[in-house]
C-alpha cells in the first residue's frame, strides 16, 4: 500500500517536473530504455565520439540539422545527436533518480526534526514556566504599584488635611490675638485719658 502510495506521489511529481522543464527550451534528455551515440557532426556519417545514456540531460545548442541536434551532455561533450533520440521531458529514469534524492533529503529532514522535537518541546516548557513566572511577578508588582499609588494619595489628602487645620489654626489665633490686642490697646488709652 505505501509503495503504491509512493509511486503514485513519485508520478504525480514527475509530471509536474517535466511541466516545469518544458519551460527551458535548451533542456532535453535521451529517452528512457536506450542509448544513443554522439557523432561529431550532424549525421551517421560523421565519427562517433561517444555513447549518451538513457535519461541523460542535455543542452541542446543549436536547432535540428539533417535530424539531429548539436547538445552538450552532462560530461561536458559537445556533439550530435538523433533527433528522434531527444525528449524536451525527463525521462521516468530521470525523475526517480530526482525524486529518490528528494524523497532522501525529506525523510533526512523529518528524521532530523524528530531528533530536535523533544528539545523543543523541553524549551517550550521552559519558556511557559518563565512566562508564568514573570506573569506573577508583573501581577505583583502592579499591585504594589496601585497599593502605593493609593497610599501617596491617602498621604496628599492627609496632608492637606493637616495643613487647612493649621491654617486655620494659625488664622484663628490671629483673629483672637488681634481681638485681645484691640481691647487691650483700646483700655490702654482709656487708662492714659483718665490719668
Amino acid at each position: 500500500m505505501l509503495k503504491h502510495s509512493l509511486l503514485a506521489l513519485l508520478l504525480a511529481a514527475a509530471t509536474f517536473m517535466s511541466h516545469a522543464e518544458q519551460a527551458d527550451e535548451k533542456t532535453a534528455y535521451i529517452v528512457d530504455n536506450l542509448y544513443t551515440f554522439m557523432h561529431s557532426g550532424s549525421s551517421k556519417n560523421y565519427r562517433i565520439i561517444g555513447s549518451v545514456d538513457a535519461g541523460t540531460k542535455l543542452t541542446l545548442t543549436s536547432s535540428e540539422e539533417n535530424g539531429f541536434f548539436k547538445v552538450i551532455d552532462d560530461k561536458e561533450r559537445e556533439g550530435w545527436v538523433e533527433a528522434k533520440f531527444i525528449s524536451q521531458t525527463a525521462g521516468i529514469h530521470q525523475q526517480y533518480r530526482t525524486l529518490s534524492s528528494e524523497m532522501t533529503s525529506m525523510q533526512e529532514q523529518l528524521r532530523q526534526a524528530q531528533i530536535e522535537l523533544p528539545q523543543l518541546q523541553e524549551q517550550n516548557q521552559t519558556l511557559t514556566d518563565q512566562n508564568n513566572v514573570l506573569s506573577e511577578q508583573i501581577i505583583k508588582l502592579k499591585s504594589t504599584l496601585e497599593a502605593e499609588r493609593t497610599q501617596k494619595q491617602q498621604a496628599g489628602a492627609k496632608e492637606k488635611r493637616q495643613l487647612l487645620t493649621y491654617g486655620g489654626a494659625i488664622a484663628f489665633i490671629g483673629l483672637f490675638l488681634g481681638i485681645i490686642l484691640t481691647i487691650v490697646l483700646s483700655r490702654r488709652k482709656r487708662y492714659d485719658g483718665w490719668a
